[in-house]
């Protein structure tokens, strides 16, 4: 019987310490849910373990086949160039390697009922009923990317999250690198006609941008008292989360992939990134790799994910 490839966990870093053991937290939870396979998990960059040290435990344990599988929300320049490139790099480095590579995680329904979830537990925690949603507008926040579709797929999730669960609406902003910001993403939320708001991070793991997206929104809030503003929790490492890393999993080792190019800078001339097709991939350099020399300038180049 052919021995399954393992399993390889690629995250994004975080400055914050919570967050990155909340992330090698989840990569032992997923190895004790799947004994029969090695999993192993390392950031691109900021934190420890890089991923090439990940790889390196994988083959100091003999593997020589593993599909990644990038744990992020949205395929921004990360999942887009620079986990392909380390993974390229790390292939030069273990000569006989293999590997498939997988797609982000969201927008996948079972992610959004657990945004339903937190949205329930942040309304009850102010005495609401669950159901009691007509005159809630949700304020869903992304990260932020300077990668156009990055920042459409979060407005694809507050779609699909608005469809059918009876909110008056589901708004977007970013925290970072793209607008509208928090402040005015509530801003807009009242000018629509909102009393109501419920701000949701669209992160996995707590973190530095998480917090900032609690704190602008309580800024926010005391300069707004009018408004009834509440603050819900990250997804957090959920069975559901487990469930979706281990079908991306699935789909990476059967070459099932359907990640989206329609829109992606590094293929595809949009306004105002033209500059951006067909750049070279690039590793991302790791502070705590081996071989670091390199700062974080420029280096997202062209992806090479499967179809």
């Amino acid at each position: 019987m052919t021995t399954p490839p393992a399993l390889l966990i690629a995250g994004h870093g975080t400055r914050d310490d919570a967050g990155a053991e909340a992330f090698r937290d989840f990569v032992r939870q997923l190895g004790a849910r799947h004994p029969e396979l090695p999993v192993a998990g390392g950031f691109i960059e900021l934190s420890p373990p890089p991923l090439g040290e990940a790889v390196t435990e994988l083959v100091e344990q003999g593997v020589r086949r593993f599909a990644a599988v990038p744990l992020m929300l949205v395929s921004a320049g990360h999942a887009k160039g620079d986990i392909p490139a380390a993974l390229a790099r790390e292939k030069e480095r273990h000569p006989g390697i293999s590997y498939t590579y997988g797609r982000p995680l969201g927008p996948h329904p079972a992610l959004l009922n657990v945004l339903e979830r937190r949205l329930d537990e942040a309304l009850g925690s102010a005495g609401r009923t669950p159901g009691d949603r007509a005159d809630v507008t949700v304020l869903l926040v992304g990260r932020g990317s300077t990668d156009p579709d990055a920042n459409a797929e979060v407005h694809k999730a507050a779609r699909l999250l608005w469809e059918g669960r009876g909110y008056a609406g589901v708004e977007t902003a970013f925290v970072s690198l793209a607008a509208p910001d928090v402040p005015s993403g509530l801003d807009r939320c009242v000018r629509l006609g909102a009393r109501r708001i419920v701000v949701l991070p669209y992160f996995l793991f707590t973190g530095i941008l998480p917090d900032r997206v609690r704190h602008q929104t309580e800024g926010w809030a005391a300069a707004h008292p009018e408004v009834e503003v509440l603050s819900a929790d990250v997804i957090g490492p959920e069975p559901e989360l487990l469930d979706l890393v281990w079908e991306r999993y699935e789909e990476a080792v059967k070459g099932d992939l359907r990640m989206n190019c329609d829109s992606c800078v590094y293929r595809v001339a949009l306004p105002g990134f033209e500059d951006k097709v067909g750049l070279p991939q690039q590793p991302h350099f790791h502070p705590d790799d081996d071989d670091h020399h390199h700062g974080h300038g420029h280096h997202h180049g062209a992806h090479s994910h499967a179809h």
